[in-house]
């Protein structure tokens, strides 16, 4: 099984000091996900969770929506010319009468760890139909002081890039702050498909209740799988890109960028967000 983790010898200088030491860096492998014996796309990620991973993609891809509609998954012995068990392929078995999606040269998807779902043509292309509404009924509200706190609560709780420095990370939190799941991989749609497909597998789906916290930007991808996944809120440190904040307003998805410190930027569904009056006149 790959390690999260490896060891490489590297060159430190820190002004006129030269000195060669080990460095510990993020393991970065690919995945290949399968669908009933058929590839469908290749993933480079951190190892770690992978059955969570491949389960919170086909969420992401509408292919699932709850733990009944996943009969197994399992790691493809004999994946290398050898017969050697790389753990780098997936088989993902849909419970008998779940619709499989038709598999094509063209449907095929290559990710990368920085990027997601790539090379797709426009928003139209890449959006599916979701399972849940984003419903929470009463809405979900969320002070900035809350959405402040929670970029350091994640941080803290990030283990691995404590060693590293080199992972996204992303966490589910309940509408009152709470950590409830945290992953961390070298892509930050990894991440999230990882705490998707353990929403899944647990029976937890439709987390209509909680903010989805991510590292770096929020891409229109990762808007996307809150949509998909039923999450009401997500919430970036750093700038989502401008079809993002088109799918949250048309889904009513709250975004939230730029979040940090006690500053933030809105970009939709800001009813969920409770401000206050600005004084009259200004």
């Amino acid at each position: 099984m790959g390690r999260v983790t490896e060891r490489r010898r590297v060159i430190r200088i820190r002004g006129e000091s030269v000195s060669t030491r080990p460095d510990t860096l993020v393991a970065e492998e690919p995945l290949e996900i399968r669908l009933g014996g058929r590839p469908l796309a290749i993933t480079m990620r951190t190892p770690g969770d992978d059955f969570a991973l491949a389960a919170g993609f086909l969420v992401s891809e509408g292919v699932l929506g709850s733990a009944e509609e996943l009969a197994n998954i399992v790691y493809c012995a004999g994946a290398t010319a050898e017969g050697v068990n790389t753990y780098n392929v997936v088989d993902v078995q849909l419970a008998p009468g779940v619709p499989v999606p038709d598999i094509t040269l063209e449907r095929n998807v290559y990710t990368t760890s920085s990027c997601g779902l790539c090379g797709k043509a426009s928003l139209e292309a890449v959006r599916t139909t979701a399972r849940w509404p984003i419903a929470d009924t009463p809405p979900v509200r969320v002070a900035p002081a809350l959405l402040s706190a929670l970029p350091d609560r994640l941080r803290a709780a990030q283990r691995v890039f404590d060693r590293t420095g080199g992972l996204h990370a992303a966490g589910l939190f309940s509408a009152e702050g709470e950590l409830l799941d945290l992953r961390e991989d070298v892509g930050r749609h990894n991440a999230v498909d990882k705490l998707i497909g353990r929403a899944l597998r647990s029976g937890s789906l439709p987390l209509s209740r909680t903010i989805l916290l991510v590292s770096g930007r929020a891409s229109f991808e990762l808007a996307q799988k809150a949509v998909m996944a039923g999450i009401p809120v997500l919430a970036a440190v750093s700038a989502p890109s401008s079809l993002a904040v088109d799918l949250a307003a048309e889904s009513g998805l709250t975004l939230v960028g730029f979040l940090r410190g006690d500053s933030m930027n809105v970009y939709a569904g800001e009813q969920r967000v409770v401000l206050r009056t600005a004084a009259a006149g200004h």
